[in-house]
């Protein structure tokens, strides 16, 4: 492939240049926080997007700060085809780190970088930056221009995309290496529910009940104190995506489990609010079965269903679930069951999104996999998953990596982190979509 030597060897040259910025962004905990003026996602996410749009004015790229909502960097001034889609907020640390969250570590035996954001995002957009740089410094001809677009609200329900697209335009090809590879082109829905219920007879029991982090994972620990025990039960687990719950232990639904199996709990609202999401989440399932929702076809495969967060006191209870549903299967249907089967809890919707579904035969698609088997040397096809990437609202959008198959990146999890040399071949592989899909 045209320019993939000269491309290889310029990241190779800047290998340190692209540490050190994914070191300084990694530093920042770009968790959505309160809104405030020029940082509606709160300080942090603001405080990464301007590093990055100030690195990028550096390396000679016009930038554009879209109010601090998202913010991009233009290879050239040609019109750009083609737009590079990435975020720079995580989510929260959470629990059982054996490395700083917030201090990048290099593994040289492993060829590991630790750290919240490696691999989702910060360290793909670390490497798209350099993909357009490598593309800039060596002077590649090209026939159309490129944006590359960083957000700042992926992880909480992208309202920074939404309002990128109110006040700006998209390039007709886009890509976000907020994925998988080789190509992710169908995405299931997402769906994400609140639980809500109030005790008003006076007899609860458990004085306080607390999981979870975000609505997108699987909570690794979860807490009740129940009346008269003088001390904390705590449940153990482990996290995962919410897209793929069974590859970690929901710590939620095994508290429930065991709190319904205790003698210390009288009957009262709270008990039979307790009883029921024991029953509807039985701790170990997360295809929706015992909601009556559980479904799958040949394109995109199963549901998954996750309670993840929730809190409870003596008054009140709320609680959050996140679902992914395949192609076969319609939102509003999902809702009225889940409704159905959790009555009396209040459930309300806060995110209903369709599935995603861009054509793999199409010229776009087939670039992307020759690209990927021309660095790799593997198999380039085709994916369907359960969880939601940076694309899902954009037509004809697919994500282009930036995980590698068979690797477990820890994303969402405890010590997160992306190879350096995975890292480097990012960047190679966007640098030569680029050259491939914009150059002359």
């Amino acid at each position: 492939m045209q320019y993939q030597k000269e491309i290889h060897d310029y990241l190779k040259h800047h290998q340190q240049e692209i540490l050190a910025l994914l070191e300084k962004l990694v530093a920042v905990r770009s968790v959505q926080g309160e809104a405030q003026k020029n940082a509606p996602f709160g300080s942090e996410p603001a405080k990464a997007l301007h590093i990055m749009l100030e690195t990028c004015q550096q390396y000679g790229f016009s930038t554009d700060n879209v109010d601090f909502y998202a913010g991009s960097a233009d290879l050239n001034d040609k019109k750009p085809s083609l737009g590079i889609l990435a975020h720079l907020d995580v989510v929260p640390e959470g629990d059982g780190w054996t490395h700083q969250p917030y201090q990048m570590e290099y593994e040289p035996e492993t060829d590991k970088l630790y750290g919240r954001g490696t691999s989702d995002d910060k360290g793909p957009a670390v490497a798209a930056l350099f993909a357009m740089k490598a593309v800039k410094d060596l002077q590649i001809p090209m026939k159309s221009g490129v944006r590359l677009i960083f957000g700042t609200n992926e992880e909480n329900g992208s309202e920074d995309l939404e309002y990128y697209m109110k006040h700006r335009t998209l390039p007709p090809m886009v890509f976000t290496p907020d994925g998988d590879y080789p190509v992710i082109n169908l995405e299931k829905g997402m769906m994400r529910l609140k639980l809500s219920a109030e005790f008003t007879d006076g007899k609860s029991q458990i004085m306080k009940l607390e999981a979870g982090n975000v609505i997108n994972a699987v909570p690794a620990k979860a807490e009740a104190i129940p009346e008269g025990l003088h001390q904390t039960i705590t449940i153990e687990g482990r996290n995962a995506h919410a897209s793929t719950p069974e590859q970690g232990e929901n710590a939620l639904t095994k508290l429930l489990q065991s709190l319904i199996n205790s003698p210390l709990l009288p009957e009262s609202q709270q008990t039979g609010i307790i009883r029921k999401l024991a029953e509807c989440f039985p701790h170990g399932e997360t295809n929706g079965k015992s909601l009556g929702i559980a479904a799958k076809d040949d394109i995109s495969g199963g549901l998954t269903c996750v309670l993840s967060v929730m809190k409870m006191n003596t008054r009140e209870m709320t609680a959050y679930v996140d679902i992914r549903f395949p192609v076969c299967c319609q939102g509003a249907e999902i809702i009225a069951q889940v409704q159905k089967a959790l009555a009396p809890v209040n459930v309300a919707v806060l995110i209903c999104d369709e599935p995603h579904y861009t054509d793999e035969n199409s010229e776009f698609v087939q670039t992307l996999l020759h690209v990927y088997e021309s660095v790799t040397g593997l198999k380039g096809k085709c994916l369907a998953i359960g969880g939601g990437t940076y694309v899902h609202h954009i037509e004809g959008g697919v994500a282009f990596g930036a995980t590698f198959p068979d690797t477990d990146v820890h994303m969402h999890g405890a010590d997160e982190f992306i190879k350096l040399n995975h890292l480097l071949l990012d960047a190679e592989m966007m640098a030569l979509a680029i050259t491939e899909l914009c150059g002359e």
